[in-house]
């Protein structure tokens, strides 16, 4: 009898261990996807009609934070988020538009269909805060930064303040001096405030505080993506 149990148990520890590995290896074969993904021809044209003072070298770090969101989405186990740049939106709206070539990326990307969602800021609406600070912190996690103390911003939500986008949304890492000018900071976002509870009394998104939230190692699209 012991003998019994003791393999049924060593069945399920080794099924766990199977499992957990696989959900690993897809998310690292999606993420490989999205990172060497080629755009269609003649989206960097129409971004570049839109925004006249862009150069045709600017469009490979627009497409570069563009692939940060769609990872941080990933591997957040594509639950929802919210977009923190206009320029970033505008290139992941004309993309859309090429149909045939969006569904194909979500369907190797994630599994399933990725909703447009419009840039958005830390403000009243707590699902959109809960999106941008999950965003917040796979980006800074891939670069490296400290998502609660970053010493500098992640590219994605550096990217309007860089090209100086028309009303797009300008960040930084330290809001010290941007406190003191009062108003004159009104449109100036600070990375810190990611991980405050200042905005709505909460840091639902922010990852290691989401009750809702799976551990690191084991997001990327888990059991809520469809298959490959």
């Amino acid at each position: 009898m012991y003998i019994t149990i003791f393999f049924i148990v060593m069945c399920l520890i080794i099924l766990l261990v199977v499992v957990r590995r696989w959900r690993y290896l897809r998310m690292e074969k999606r993420a490989n996807f999205i990172r060497r993904y080629q755009f269609p021809p003649g989206l960097d044209e129409k971004l570049i009609r839109r925004y006249p003072l862009l150069s045709a070298n600017d469009s490979d770090l627009i497409t570069r934070a563009l692939r940060q969101f769609f990872l941080a989405y990933l591997q957040g186990g594509c639950r929802f988020v919210s977009m923190p740049s206009k320029l970033a939106d505008d290139y992941w709206h004309e993309f859309i538009l090429y149909t045939r070539h969006y569904e194909m990326f979500c369907r190797k990307a994630f599994g399933r269909f990725f909703h447009h969602t419009p840039a958005v800021v830390l403000g009243k609406n707590r699902q959109n805060n809960k999106g941008l600070r999950r965003i917040w912190w796979f980006c800074c996690r891939e670069e490296g930064i400290d998502p609660k103390k970053p010493s500098r911003l992640p590219l994605l939500f550096a990217l309007d303040s860089r090209f100086n986008i028309p009303d797009g949304f300008v960040y930084t890492a330290d809001c010290r001096h941007f406190r003191k000018m009062g108003s004159e900071s009104a449109t100036v976002y600070c990375g810190g405030d990611f991980s405050s509870t200042g905005f709505d009394g909460s840091t639902d998104g922010f990852f290691d505080g989401d009750s809702s939230s799976d551990s690191g190692g084991d997001a990327g699209c888990g059991g809520g993506c469809g298959g490959d």
